[in-house]
């Protein structure tokens, strides 16, 4: 499997119900050292992701445009445009580190598309 295909499968978990009520999962997924920027203006980390997420409700999310970037031989960089069911599209970035042949998100950011 190559970069690109491996980065859509580990973003498309994170955003997945059974993921997101898991927080060992989520835990795996996301290294130590993580932060978020959300797409609301807060700031997040890894403990408090591990903790809230399970306890949010769950909508459901599709990617597209998605498209990565090499940084160097163990980062990327992953965008894409994600839409939920409300219809609140955004556009989301996160970088990717692999440390121990395992992928790991360690930045993630959101921003809100104005609706048209």
């Amino acid at each position: 499997m190559d970069l690109s295909q491996t980065l859509l499968q580990l973003e498309q978990r994170l955003l997945s119900e059974v993921t997101r009520r898991d927080a060992d999962e989520i835990s795996r997924l996301i290294a130590d050292d993580f932060f978020e920027f959300g797409a609301r203006g807060s700031i997040w980390t890894k403990a408090e992701v591990v903790e809230q997420l399970p306890k949010q409700s769950f909508t459901q999310r599709t990617i597209s445009e998605f498209a990565v970037k090499p940084l160097s031989e163990h980062t990327a960089l992953v965008t894409y445009h994600c839409r939920n069911n409300a219809s609140a599209d955004s556009l989301r970035s996160s970088i990717w580190r692999k440390q121990d042949e395992q992928w790991q998100m360690v930045f993630h950011q959101g921003t809100f598309l104005p609706q048209r």
